[in-house]
């Protein structure tokens, strides 16, 4: 959790003015504070909700979380549409908030009963890090690849094609997200469904915030990104500000400043180095992680920089006898981790200041009782090199200081001052209870962080143990993908083969010497199938290998042609056509008056090699001669039709007679 910094950041402090969130049209008092100015309105919702998303404030700081939203799942919707940077702010506390004038006066903060003035107080409480973030999103994020338009159609040919464009479109994003997601180092799971042409949709689980992935939301052409956050099961709470323990820092300063921080334990928790930060920035870091009680450096004398730093602490101070050896360093820190020399440094000189202390820690902690804490006394003693018992008499005539009475006759209490004195006695016990309380709490927490650091751990394993697995599921995902690909690339390596096979007996069908043939000294020619005696057959079969005059051609089933499809076949001029099956009498009738020479597919050997198929030149001629005898006989026959019926005609206008 980032400590606010109040100079930088803007903060929305919240307060209802007039209505109810459950209503109609609720008014807020508005307070836009900076750390400096302070700027006041009353909104409604929706300016509100504006306002948030133009200005992207650091916190939106209210007394009560339920004034923004009328439940819990409009609160998660309020949440999920805050930008990125902005937090929302309970500044009166989590689950069980305190009354807003009782945390207002707790922490100095002027406070009045006016909304504005209320909405004032949560601004600067935000400010001064007091209250609560409300969450109710993890920091793992769903990421879904989906089709952007429906794969519905007029059917045929051209709905499959357009289905299969879009799928090999979200299959192209897909892989475009996962090498992006992989540039920006981030570990997510893959899961996708597998459609015609590609992927109906992919599912990513991220395992960070949406501002952490490379990626926004977005329609575009045939798909489409959603991003959502994953929901938390019920609403937590993070503090804005954690308790600071008194710790001791090593310095190593120069062009890079570096600090290391410990616990009264020895153990250490954090190591920072910068080139660009001031002695506040610093400063500020340290506050961050603790209370300073000692402040080493590597080298003697203390250089002034560190100096600056042990004062603005009130902290004791600590340098070697001598300047710190680089072997020696190397051997105090064999057990750290640290990313440059300058870290390497601070951590040496902090483990040496507390190697040196730790017997006074230990012997000052045995002295301390339980329901006091450690640190003061320990800072009073480093520090100011007071002993443990007079530090501890000290503390306890401050407590008792307060209840002492006067020396002088007391006088009588009235009624009230009698029951005021019995409840402060009172008070005083329940505190006393409270403090041996919060003893055994701090004992436990003690407890807790160890099983916490050990929990945390055996966690890193187990992120290392998932990262490991992921990336060996990855390469096996891959490995897969490449086999079945050389799998692929096998099979087509074998129809290319087996095509070849085919078109060198066909090569040989052409150029072999069969006796019949060599006998007749006939030539074979190219027959073209079609599959079917429909516009759409025609057209594809144009496309593929051409159709032209004189060609032959042969239909599987002819079928069901109308009179456009038999003039489109017409119009090519065909040497001739074979037909499997009959002809409608339209097309039969389209086909006679245009020449075009028909005749049944058995009529004529004809010998397929995939799209490829030749028949014999003498086997077409005879198909041609018979049907143009057919051709004179249907002529002569419809000739002969015609002269009966104008025969007919002429006898039922009325000229009877013979002719």
């Amino acid at each position: 959790m980032q400590r606010t910094a109040a100079l930088d950041d803007v903060i929305f402090g919240v307060d209802i003015q007039s209505g109810d969130v459950r209503g109609n049209s609720p008014a807020y008092a508005l307070v836009i504070f900076d750390g400096e100015s302070i700027e006041r309105d009353v909104v409604s919702h929706r300016k509100l909700r504006r306002l948030i998303e133009t200005k992207t404030p650091a916190i939106v700081a209210t007394d009560n979380m339920y004034e923004l939203a009328e439940d819990k799942d409009a609160l998660v919707h309020f949440l999920r549409e805050l930008p990125e940077e902005t937090r929302l702010v309970q500044v009166t506390g989590d689950q069980q908030p305190e009354p807003l004038s009782r945390v207002a006066t707790r922490h100095g903060v002027p406070y009045g009963k006016d909304p504005m003035e209320e909405a004032e107080a949560t601004a600067r409480l935000a400010a001064g890090n007091v209250g609560y973030e409300v969450s109710a999103f993890t920091d793992t994020t769903r990421l879904k690849v989906a089709r952007g338009r429906s794969t519905g159609g007029g059917g045929g040919w051209s709905e499959d094609r357009y289905t299969r464009r879009i799928h090999g479109s979200v299959k192209k994003r897909t892989r475009e997200v996962e090498r992006e997601l992989d540039a920006a180092a981030l570990d997510y799971e893959r899961e996708v469904t597998e459609k015609y042409g590609g992927f109906a949709n992919a599912v990513f689980e991220v395992q960070a915030s949406p501002g952490e992935i490379p990626i926004s939301a977005e329609r575009s052409g045939d798909t489409r990104i959603e991003i959502e956050r994953e929901r938390r099961d019920g609403i937590e709470f993070e503090p804005l500000a954690h308790r600071r323990d008194h710790v001791v820092v090593g310095v190593d300063p120069g062009t890079t400043t570096a600090v290391a921080v410990l616990g009264l334990d020895g153990e250490v928790l954090d190591v920072y180095s910068t080139r660009t930060d001031d002695t506040a920035a610093v400063i500020e870091w340290v506050i961050e992680r603790g209370r300073p009680l000692l402040v080493a450096a590597d080298v003697t004398p203390m250089p002034e920089t560190v100096e600056k730093l042990r004062r603005s602490f009130d902290a004791a101070g600590w340098t070697p006898d001598s300047d710190l050896a680089v072997d020696e360093k190397l051997h105090r820190t064999r057990e750290q981790a640290y990313d440059n020399d300058h870290e390497r440094d601070a951590l040496a000189a902090a483990l040496e200041a507390y190697d040196d202390h730790e017997t006074q820690f230990e012997r000052v902690a045995a002295k301390v009782p339980p329901r006091e804490e450690v640190g003061p006394v320990l800072a009073r003693v480093v520090a100011n090199d007071e002993s443990v018992e007079s530090v501890l008499e000290d503390l306890s005539d401050d407590e008792s200081e307060a209840t002492e009475t006067s020396e002088h006759e007391p006088r009588e209490l009235s009624p009230e001052e009698k029951e005021i004195k019995r409840l402060r006695e009172r008070v005083d016990r329940l505190e006393s209870h409270v403090e041996d309380l919060r003893g055994t709490i701090e004992d436990k927490d003690e407890t807790i962080a160890a099983y916490e650091e050990k929990l945390e751990a055996a966690r890193s394993e187990q992120r290392a143990e998932t990262r490991k697995r992921r990336e060996v599921n990855r390469l096996e995902r891959e490995n897969d993908r490449l086999e079945r690909e050389l799998e692929d690339e096998r099979d087509r390596v074998a129809d290319l083969e087996g095509k070849l096979e085919r078109l060198k007996a066909l090569w040989k069908l052409d150029h072999s010497n069969f006796a019949d043939v060599e006998k007749a000294k006939e030539g074979l020619v190219p027959v073209k199938v079609v599959e079917k005696f429909t516009t759409e057959a025609i057209e594809d079969a144009d496309d593929r290998f051409g159709l032209a005059e004189d060609d032959i051609i042969l239909f599987r089933d002819a079928t069901g042609a109308g009179r456009s499809t038999a003039a489109l076949l017409a119009d090519l001029e065909p040497r001739l056509v074979l037909r499997t099956g009959g002809l409608s009498d339209v097309s039969d009738e389209v086909l006679f008056e245009r020449r075009v020479p028909i005749a049944p597919a058995d009529a004529v050997t004809v010998q397929e090699v995939d799209e490829l198929a030749v028949a014999r030149e003498r086997e077409v001629e005879a198909a041609i001669e018979e049907w143009r005898d057919y051709e004179s006989e249907r002529e002569k026959a419809r000739t002969a039709e015609m002269v009966d019926q104008l025969i007919s005609e002429h006898r039922a206008s009325g000229h009877g007679g013979s002719v």
